[in-house]
């Protein structure tokens, strides 16, 4: 498997429609969903079952629960050296818990990523500076997941 691979399996799931909760290809996702199916589809099982999980998840409780499930699975790193196939961590809102993701898929002056939101399923867009200012983390799959070191 390589970050190229990765890139093309997510961008396989653009076009499906946004259903909180879901990771099917084709038929529904939500953020988490894409990250998950390409996962699966790349590595196997996913390394963990995901408990069923509210719109404003984690929002009462302020608990960054997204954050920490990323870190716990995936290899943190600065945003600046952000790669395709990284995974980003946006905060929606000032003073929200960081709650979408999406995978990053260009990097530099046209970068872009995969990602699925409601009333628009999952798409490929421009990392616009609305975009980029919202970013608070950065994860890459870890390289254990990668055969012979080929990341």
């Amino acid at each position: 498997m390589t970050r190229f691979e990765i890139v093309r399996i997510a961008r396989t799931w653009i076009g499906t429609p946004y259903h909180h909760q879901e990771s099917v290809k084709g038929a529904g996702a939500d953020c988490l969903g894409v990250l998950r199916g390409v996962w699966r589809e790349a590595f196997g099982a996913e390394p963990a079952a995901v408990p069923a999980y509210t719109r404003d998840w984690s929002e009462p409780q302020r608990a960054e629960r997204l954050w920490s499930a990323l870190s716990t699975y995936m290899r943190a790193k600065p945003v600046a050296d952000m790669a395709a196939s990284d995974v980003m961590l946006f905060r929606m809102r000032a003073g929200g818990v960081a709650k979408h993701i999406g995978l990053v898929t260009r990097t530099g002056d046209a970068a872009a990523f995969v990602h699925a939101y409601s009333g628009h399923g999952v798409v490929e867009g421009a990392l616009t500076s609305p975009w980029a200012r919202r970013i608070v983390a950065c994860f890459a799959f870890p390289d254990t997941l990668f055969e012979n070191g080929d990341q």
